[in-house]
């Protein structure tokens, strides 16, 4: 059974506070998802800011209640279900989407925007991510599903998105260019790392004497400490096999090296992979999918284009003094 999405928690939240009694939000967020019977395993998903995401889709269904006035706030982090609450959950009794709060008057949706200055226009829909529910980047949704996360996660969703297609198009990219340039990236991709160090160097080797190594890292000024590089420009379809793996072994042991990197734009086998378990050789394999990302996290060969600024309400502000 799928995860319930931050609209199904509005009616169990609802159903929580119809005593009249103010409750913290806290305890709201708990007991709806106990009414929702939300499992262990849906429990422990967390999304990227860190929070829980049962939580986070539970305490937006607070924030989308208050915007409507089905909820009330008589002070910092507390709720109460008002009038229109109550009618919504007699309307509603087996759910409810944020369509059906579109339907309350002065209902101030985070969705909605003026289209255009035009007189007799209407605000139009702004436009939810192009992404799937469950927040998987490259999939496809009509807005209707994709409105049924939680904005933060449309935001982490939508940036998993634009990082799987940046990701396609380094990889691409890099498999165009001559191996000199992919071997030089490399490096440049360990340097910002932090593999040379504060002293460190990080050198190419000659290509017609490489003796199996693309490169060398040197980790301290002195060269006392070195990892050897191997980097495999392949097609997306090349499996890097076992053979491969052995002979980069051999040239570490020839070079009386114990810790090296295998890098390709491709995958490894599977064989490859249980090979490196057991060498002596301190080897680790970095497949295409791994480099790309590796790339976009220590900013190699890509650029920030924007910065997103998210806030929240400072609850301190609104406080009152001693």
């Amino acid at each position: 059974m799928p995860a319930p999405t931050w609209d199904q928690y509005m009616i169990p939240s609802l159903q929580v506070l119809t005593s009249g009694q103010v409750r913290r939000a806290r305890e709201i967020v708990a007991a709806a998802a106990d009414v929702l019977a939300v499992s262990e395993e849906h429990r422990a998903v967390f999304i990227p800011s860190g929070q829980a995401q049962w939580m986070n889709r539970a305490n937006w269904a607070l924030s989308y209640l208050a915007r409507a006035g089905a909820v009330e706030r008589p002070s910092r982090g507390h709720y109460r279900i008002t009038e229109i609450g109550r009618q919504l959950l007699e309307a509603h009794p087996d759910g409810m989407t944020e369509k059906d709060l579109r339907s309350v008057p002065g209902y101030d949706s985070p969705r909605t925007k003026k289209a255009s200055k035009t007189p007799g226009r209407k605000p139009a829909l702004i436009p939810a991510l192009d992404i799937a529910p469950n927040g998987d980047a490259g999939e496809a949704v009509d807005r209707e599903d994709a409105s049924a996360l939680a904005p933060d996660e449309q935001i982490d969703a939508g940036i998993a998105r634009i990082t799987a297609d940046v990701a396609d198009q380094l990889l691409a990219r890099i498999r165009a260019l001559d191996p000199a340039f992919f071997e030089e990236a490399v490096l440049d991709l360990l340097t910002a790392m932090g593999y040379a160090g504060a002293e460190g160097s990080a050198r190419r080797t000659q290509l017609s004497r490489d003796g199996g190594i693309d490169g060398i890292i040197d980790q301290d000024a002195l060269g006392l400490s070195r990892i050897y590089v191997q980097a495999k420009r392949y097609a997306e379809a090349n499996t890097v096999g076992r053979p491969a793996i052995q002979e980069f072994v051999g040239a570490l042991s020839g070079n009386g090296a114990n810790q090296g990197v295998f890098i390709t734009t491709s995958r490894f086998s599977k064989d490859a992979e249980g090979f490196t378990d057991k060498v002596a050789a301190r080897v680790v394999l970095i497949d295409g999918k791994r480099l790309a990302t590796l790339m976009i996290r220590y900013g190699v060969g890509v650029q920030v284009k924007r910065t997103v600024r998210i806030v929240k309400l400072d609850e301190d502000y609104f406080e009152p003094g001693p």
